[in-house]
Formats: structure tokens, sequence, C-alpha cells
């Protein structure tokens, strides 16, 4: 009961709960832990705290003894899951996703222990598959309930593309629970169609069908879409303090809770206790805000880290001052023409924007300073001057170095 209630923490959904209960008593009784399965696509090497919401409760469930059994999906990431999309995604190298993998795993390691973490490769038993071997894993399954998955039917309906080995996908992240014999898996609830996949073919090869862990998307920054990097409303896991804890900052007070419950370890009557204040009114929103700032910095970054953040937080928002530690840039020979640089592409170079597009636009909306004058003029060439300060939105500096 008391390892229910703590992985019952910020769940969306347990499938079904009855047979969790059933495997957590065995598993105390006989003193064997239970295989905690986590499937990842290493299509990007990059991660956020939105995708560290499943890591996290992988983390508890090696925190009860258990072990987690990650597995690197090389093979499904070269198909791409259409899960949420209209169309697939482009395919992967076998090189690709294995470089992805290795930074993926590290920034894992921020969360995970990884003593107790062992990590597979799909290609550990796919790379052996024989043709007949996978036309004997597809009549496992019908048609039907292939199309049963929304994101096909819906695109089957709309007249969209949907290739042959797409349908595959969901055989093959069932398959690795089959091959670890996994107990428990847990996901996002986009995987749900997934994951209970795994549940009817380890029946299917007659396993004991694994109990299914669904967790909510983490909101964005924004406070209304999931955080992604497409959407730039993410925390990247591997940001600086100062940015983490700006980013922390920045989020509506609607989704502090949601914060609270998905991103940090606070206990559920310490979650009651944030409601009941948040709904009563007696307490500043703001300081919730720099409580939740410092747990996730410090998750990331050395101890202290998010008493510094706040410290350089207060500095330069509330004082309005330059922070302590400015990054610099040398402008490249090839950016400049007759000593000068176009203003779009010396942010876009600098790393202070993710496109031209988006330099014009914070130009646009007077949210760039040189030397704390605002720039309008999204033609201007600048003279790259030794010590000048860029200022992009509220975190983002960079100082002109000759």
């Amino acid at each position: 009961e008391k390892q229910l209630k703590i992985i019952q923490r910020g769940t969306a959904e347990i499938i079904p709960k009855a047979e969790l209960i059933k495997k957590l008593e065995k598993s105390a009784a006989t003193k064997t832990p239970l295989r905690i399965k986590y499937g990842i696509d290493p299509t990007r090497p990059d991660v956020h705290i939105g995708d560290l919401v499943p890591v996290r409760k992988l983390r508890t469930f090696q925190d009860l003894g258990h072990i987690a059994t990650v597995i690197i999906g090389d093979y499904t990431a070269q198909i791409g899951d259409p899960t949420g999309k209209d169309e697939s995604r482009p395919h992967l190298t076998h090189k690709e996703t294995s470089a992805n993998a290795e930074r993926y795993m590290e920034q894992l390691y921020t969360v995970l222990d990884e003593s107790m973490t062992e990590v597979h490769f799909q290609s550990e038993w796919f790379a052996g598959v024989s043709l007949m071997d996978t036309i004997q894993l597809m009549s496992k399954f019908t048609f039907a309930q292939i199309m049963a998955h929304e994101t096909f039917r819906n695109r089957y309906e709309q007249n969209l593309p949907l290739s042959l080995h797409e349908l595959v996908y969901p055989l093959l992240q069932a398959y690795d629970s089959v091959m670890l014999k996994t107990d428990v898996e847990i996901g996002g609830t986009d995987q749900k169609f997934n994951i209970l996949l795994g549940r009817d073919l380890q029946q299917a090869n007659g396993q004991q069908p694994q109990a299914c862990i669904l967790f909510p998307i983490l909101i964005g920054t924004d406070g209304v879409n999931k955080m992604s990097k497409s959407l730039d409303n993410y925390i990247a896991v591997n940001d600086s303090a100062n940015d983490m804890y700006g980013k922390v900052m920045s989020i509506p007070d609607s989704i502090i809770v949601n914060y609270y419950e998905y991103a940090t370890d606070v206990s559920v009557d310490e979650l009651d206790a944030i409601r009941r204040k948040l709904n009563a009114g007696t307490v500043n929103p703001r300081d919730l805000k720099i409580e939740l700032a410092k747990k996730i910095v410090d998750q990331f970054h050395p101890a202290g880290s998010g008493d510094k953040a706040a410290d350089e937080f207060i500095r330069v928002f509330s004082q309005k001052k330059l922070p302590d530690e400015i990054a610099e840039y040398k402008v490249p020979d090839e950016l400049l023409t007759d000593g000068k640089v176009w203003v779009v592409k010396l942010l876009s170079c600098a790393g202070l924007v993710s496109s031209n597009a988006e330099a014009r636009r914070m130009i646009q909306q007077n949210a760039v300073t040189i030397d704390g004058e605002k720039i309008s003029d999204v033609n201007l060439q600048l003279e790259p001057v030794d010590g000048a300060v860029i200022q992009v939105g509220k975190r983002r500096f960079i100082k002109i170095a000759e």
C-alpha cells in the first residue's frame, strides 16, 4: 500500500490497477524486483523536463528496489511513430539514432540511478529476425486492431499517406515487452495504444501481461500547449541554471501546481497544501514559483545552484542589471560586409534566436537591445563594437568580442 501510494502520485491512468497491486505484493513476498520498461525513440539528442515526467517515475520504482529497463528504439526510430501527427517522421539512420541515444542517456542519468538501470537496444533482438519471423509477429494482430489507433484511423479516413511499414511500429514496441518479460511499462498518455498492445502480445506468447502506467503531458511554459522544442515553450535539461530558473519564473500562475506535481518530487501532502493555499489566496503565487524554480534548478545543477540563480534573477530582472557572466561572441569575418553585419543574421548566428524569422519578430516586438538601446530596424547593418552587450527578451545575452 505504501509503494502504491508513492507510485500513483502524478499518474493519469493505471491499467489495470488490480494487476499492479498483485505484482507489487508478489515482488514483496518473493523479494524479487519488478522489471519496469520505458522506451525511447532517439529521434533527437536533446531532452526537456517534459520528457522526464515518466522517467521520474522510473526513478521512483528504482528507489523502491525495482529494476529500470530503458529500451533504445533504434529500429522504431527509423520508422517514426506517427502518434499525434498527420504525417510520418523522416527516416533516421542507425548511426544517427546511436549518436542521439548516447546523449539522451547522459541526460536521463540526471534522474535515473545508473547502477540500477538496464539499457537495451532493439537491435539486440531485431537484427536476427527473419522475414518469416516478422510475418508470424504480424499474424498475432488483425487489421481492425491496428486501425483502432486513432492517428492511423484519422489518416486513413482523410486519405492522407499511410505506409504499411508505419503499421508495424506498435508491433515492434510490443515485441520489446515480450523479449524483456516486462512487468510494468510506463509512458505518456499518447503511448496508450502501443503499451496496451504489449500486454496483448505478452498474453499471446504465454507471458503474464504487463501493467501499464500512463502520465499526462507536461504543459509548456506558455501555459497552453504541451512542452515542445518546436513551440519554444520548453525547459531543457541542459539549460544553464539561470535560464532554467528564468523560464520557470515565466510560467503562468495557472500551471504552478502542474509543475510541482510532474516536475518535482514534493509529496502528495505538500501538493495538497499548495493547492489549498492557492485556492484560498493565502500565498503569493510568485513565492511558490521561486521555490519551484529552485527545486527544478537543483535537480540538474550542483546543490545551491537554485539560490544562486534566484540572486541573479533579482539582479537582472528586479534591479535591471546585467548578469554577472555573459557569453562572448566574435562575429565571423564571413558575416561582415564593409565591417558591418546584418543584425538579423548576427542574432541568429550568435544563438540568441533559433532563426532569422524569430530575429525579425523579436526586433519588431522591441525585444532586442544593444547596450540598453532598443533596436527597431530589421535591416540595420551593425558595426560590431568590442564589449557591446546584446540582449534578446529577458534572459538572452551576449557580449561582442574582437
